[in-house]
């Protein structure tokens, strides 16, 4: 499968792998606390939700960081998702996780990510077409349970970032509440602009994700605490939390530098392998 053989023979360095996940995860967790106790009181206090994003690594990382207490898990790549959410091994080690999607989706991708076992957030629906896409193919799951989004926003404009523009927020999450009955609005994300010097104030990206929330729920009359913010990764999610992210994805300074193969692509609507098609067999969800 592609984690498997992206790392090959290095994979396997078990008593090192196991102390470097542990300790880093255990910083990481400390310090999203003491960032949390810094947010000013004008801010809803949410305790904010680690989302641990092993990309390109080996099950047996997520199963460590699992067994030590950690439960939600991110991924980029739709076929990277389905294929660890989908392996007998993680399924039985980790019966309770939680998986977020946390990359570009385009809607012929999504009933395979649809049909991965243990899915539990979309947080990158970036369009109402998309939105219904997705709605509708849940729908099809033929489940009770709802499954809960969060709106993508491009709050640095860039033209190589995903999601809606600021002044579109409202409307596209009237439209979730209102036309989306399988679908459980969370909150907002953003990726913001990278590499912004936090020394020079507030991340203009994170300020603006919350004014955009408190736009959204006045315009929707919705109670600012149950709006979530998607905000922060590796090098800034302390200063995202401080800013008000209920919700951080962290990968590098959990599980280590990524390691991509030659041949790797960052297309993200590569098909995933056969190993993961046969795996999935069953589960995907059948177009009408």
């Amino acid at each position: 499968c592609y984690y498997t053989c992206c790392l090959g023979s290095r994979m396997w360095r078990s008593v090192v792998m196991s102390g470097e996940v542990v300790g880093a995860l255990k910083s990481v967790l400390e310090k999203v606390q003491e960032a949390a106790a810094r947010r000013p009181s004008t801010l809803p206090a949410i305790q904010p939700r680690l989302v641990a994003v092993a990309k390109t690594k080996p099950i047996e990382m997520v199963i460590e960081a699992y067994q030590h207490g950690q439960h939600h898990f991110g991924e980029n790549y739709v076929y990277e998702l389905v294929d660890k959410a989908a392996d007998p091994k993680l399924l039985s080690a980790c019966p309770e996780i939680k998986w977020h999607f946390i990359g570009h989706l385009q809607k012929n991708n999504v009933n395979k990510l649809l049909a991965a076992p243990n899915l539990f957030m979309v947080e990158t629906i970036h369009s109402i077409k998309l939105a219904d896409r997705v709605n509708n193919c849940w729908q099809k799951k033929g489940t009770s349970q709802k499954l809960n989004v969060m709106v993508q926003v491009n709050t640095s404009a860039e033209v190589s970032k995903h999601g809606i523009p600021p002044e579109e927020t409202s409307a596209t999450v009237q439209h979730i509440l209102t036309k989306c009955p399988h679908l459980h609005f969370v909150g907002l994300m953003t990726i913001g602009r990278y590499g912004y010097d936090v020394s020079e104030g507030p991340n203009p990206d994170f300020l603006l994700l919350s004014s955009v929330r408190k736009d959204v729920c006045e315009a929707l009359n919705l109670p600012l605490e149950k709006v979530e913010l998607s905000m922060g990764m590796s090098t800034d999610y302390e200063h995202a939390i401080e800013l008000g992210s209920t919700n951080v994805r962290v990968g590098s300074v959990i599980f280590g530098e990524r390691q991509y193969p030659d041949k790797h692509t960052t297309d993200k609507n590569a098909a995933i392998g056969e190993e993961t098609q046969t795996k999935m067999e069953k589960l995907t969800v059948k177009e009408q």
